[in-house]
């Protein structure tokens, strides 16, 4: 009985090792798989076997005798360590292989089964246009069917077959997965969504000390063969001018068109504002820059792609100037008061704020400052006040802009015989006025004392005269 009963673990061990295992390998036309040996591999006297169907495709043992099929159709296998790799998967390459292991008088094999799994290629879309997503398999006789689906760039799942408007949230790499008896299988498809770099949620904040780049570009792997390929029919540079108070609007001013022509190039258009495009345009980089701005330049800066099927891709991207003036002016005599202002195209929102930088000399001090306040106002300056005042433009704990003006200051008062270079003049016309005043006084006394002496001689011409009294004639 127990003789029995041990032939009968021997039989159910030799049907197991007889047997093996199956497992289900999904791939796409042209990837790489490797299939492993079965357990056991490299122990004393094994012999390995690989083959396709009923092809024998390589065998090798422990004494190191090896041989691989001549076929050209299996140019792209190779062993390592008994593992089957096949690499660029060709349409006639999915099928059955079957591993077989002999070691020690034990045998065992390991099949696989490898299903072709059907998906788009990747591709470029515009936004809006249909972005159909095709995810199937070769039909597999067995009970257990896979599930599939897509998993988009942000991990959200869509059916095996979708088609969805193309949106910059497509843009990225997508994965079909296929699960199968617990295993998941996943091919992976790149989408570029063509389209331009988000615009900036906040306005651009410079100023005439301060150089500014306005951005707008392409995504770097997208070429411009890719481009042309879609369609592309223009692109553009415009300016629209902020109004001023007494105009109330501005016609568009266009800057730069772009030259389509191989290589790719800007060409200035309209009036020259100073503004030059940023190199490296071949990888998609059209945006603008300038190294000192003018009042004159706040606006709205709008980058524009046209193409032949009606979509228009355009960012807008707002640039305000920060200006610093004085008042009365630049060019003060110790003693003025002096009225700075720093100011925007609009009112300081909560969240922003001005600092006042004043010269290292300057007797100004900190605590005067009127941090957040748009204007600075010294009662009476004097020379140390001179040099570069500064405005800086702060948003939270962000420092974005800032604004420089120089005042030259001169002396108010005499240093012995030295008059100060500024007050000078004043004191020349003072004397001046006085000296004329003299002058005219010195004249009028002099005219004054002539008319008397004649008087007195005309009076003075008779020989005899007569006493005074009344006389009959």
């Amino acid at each position: 009985m127990e003789i029995l009963f041990q032939s009968v673990l021997i039989l159910i061990a030799v049907l197991t090792s007889a047997t093996g295992a199956e497992e289900v390998i999904y791939a796409q036309l042209g990837e790489t798989i490797t299939l492993k040996p079965p357990e056991g591999y490299k122990s004393h006297n094994y012999y390995l076997y690989w083959y396709f169907g009923d092809v024998e495709l390589v065998w090798l043992n422990y004494l190191g005798g090896s041989s691989y099929i001549k076929d050209k159709e299996w140019m792209h296998f190779s062993l390592s360590n008994g593992s089957l790799k096949v690499t660029f998967i060709q349409q006639e390459q999915f099928g059955t292989f079957t591993c077989k292991l002999t070691w020690d008088g034990v045998k065992t094999e390991t099949t696989y089964k490898i299903i072709k799994l059907s998906v788009n290629s990747s591709f470029v879309v515009l936004p809006g246009e249909p972005l159909p997503l095709v995810c199937d398999t070769e039909t597999l006789h067995s009970p257990n069917k896979p599930e599939i689906h897509w998993l988009n760039p942000q991990e959200e799942i869509h059916s095996p077959s979708v088609t969805v408007n193309a949106t910059n949230q497509h843009n990225g790499q997508w994965a079909c997965v296929v699960t199968h008896d617990k295993k998941i299988h996943k091919a992976k498809i790149s989408i570029l969504v063509l389209d331009l770099s988000p615009a900036p949620l906040q306005p651009q904040y410079t100023s005439k000390s301060s150089p500014l780049t306005i951005p707008c570009s392409i995504s770097s792997h997208i070429s411009w063969e890719q481009i042309k390929a879609k369609g592309i029919q223009e692109g553009h540079w415009q300016f629209f001018q902020k109004p001023s108070s007494c105009l109330k609007s501005v016609d568009p001013q266009r800057l730069f068109q772009l030259s389509l022509k191989k290589p790719v190039s800007w060409s200035k258009e309209g009036e020259d504002r100073g503004l030059t495009p940023v190199s490296g345009l071949e990888k998609g980089v059209l945006s603008l820059t300038k190294k000192q701005w003018k009042v004159e330049d706040r606006g709205d800066y709008v980058c524009t792609l046209k193409f032949n099927n009606g979509v228009t891709l355009n960012r807008t991207v707002h640039v305000d100037v920060l200006q610093i003036s004085a008042s009365p002016g630049i060019h003060l005599i110790s003693g003025q008061q002096l009225n700075l202002t720093c100011s925007l195209s609009y009112p300081l929102s909560s969240d922003m704020s001005m600092k006042w930088i004043v010269p290292e000399q300057s007797s100004q001090q900190p605590v005067a400052f009127q941090q957040g306040s748009t204007y600075f106002t010294i009662l009476r300056v004097d020379t140390n006040d001179g040099g570069n005042w500064a405005c800086e433009l702060w948003q939270r704990n962000k420092r974005l802009t800032a604004a420089v003006i120089t005042l030259m200051i001169g002396e108010n008062r005499k240093k012995g015989h030295d008059y100060d270079l500024v007050a000078r003049p004043f004191f020349m016309t003072e004397t001046f006025f006085y000296i004329m005043c003299l002058i005219m006084s010195f004249s009028i006394v002099y005219r004054t004392q002539q008319k008397m002496r004649r008087l007195r001689h005309r009076l003075c011409k008779c020989k005899n005269p007569k006493p005074k009294g009344f006389y009959r004639t």
